[in-house]
């Protein structure tokens, strides 16, 4: 097949009539990558569970393991970037002359990735001119460990991966008087954003605790999807 020939492929293939497709693009690369519509994440489910079933139930023993206390929850988290904050103990609700035996203690899991837009099939008249539509979704537990166990944060960045040109950030709070253990959603879409956009930094922060067991929060249906349409104008 000519180049042409790779070009009206995957022009017929998204539909994308009235976007910018130069010659310079090597567009049977770009079929062979299929970067619209497909989930640029990789590993969007590290502890193997899919928002289509309920969350596991914990299988709590009640027997303290006398082991060190444990921050980090299990899974496969190859193709992310991921970090633990240890949070301070927080004693002040304790009475005076109270005798604890345990106070919980919580700790931040972060997980993050860095999606270079380029390297995955796009090109630069397609980011600049047309700027599709930039879907974002995640789907984290209502673990009930306590009134805020999850955050996130997606940042378009330039080509220094420094200058940020649209940003999305998440900060919901629970309603611990009701127990409703299920998974929540979380969506944007970033649209009419500007030139320039090369990157997604996607970043989302789970809350754990561990008081005498470990009490996790889950996440899984991590995404970003470049559709190819565009809203917002």
């Amino acid at each position: 097949m000519s180049a042409d020939d790779w070009k009206q492929k995957c022009r017929d293939q998204w539909g994308l009539q009235g976007v910018p497709m130069p010659d310079g693009v090597d567009w049977r690369s770009v079929h062979a990558t299929k970067p619209l519509g497909r989930n640029l994440l990789r590993n969007p489910a590290p502890h193997g569970l899919t928002h289509t079933s309920p969350p596991p139930e914990p299988e709590l023993t009640g027997v303290p393991s006398h082991e060190p206390p444990r921050f980090e929850p299990e899974g496969d988290f190859t193709g992310w970037t991921t970090s633990t904050e240890v949070l301070p103990e927080d004693g002040s609700g304790v009475p005076p002359g109270a005798v604890v035996c345990y106070l919980p203690e919580y700790s931040w899991f972060s997980m993050e990735q860095l999606v270079d837009l380029k390297a995955q099939g796009l090109w630069e008249e397609l980011l600049d001119d047309f700027q599709p539509d930039i879907l974002v979704q995640d789907w984290y537990e209502e673990s009930q460990v306590d009134d805020t166990i999850y955050q996130l944060q997606v940042k378009l960045l330039g080509a220094d991966r420094q200058t940020v040109i649209s940003e999305h950030t998440v900060k919901p709070t629970e309603n611990l008087s009701v127990y409703s253990h299920t998974w929540k959603e979380v969506s944007h879409v970033f649209s009419g954003y500007g030139p320039g956009v090369r990157y997604v930094h996607f970043l989302h922060r789970l809350k754990n605790k561990f008081m005498v067991e470990f009490f996790p929060t889950l996440v899984t249906g991590s995404s970003v999807i470049v559709r190819p349409s565009r809203s917002g104008r």
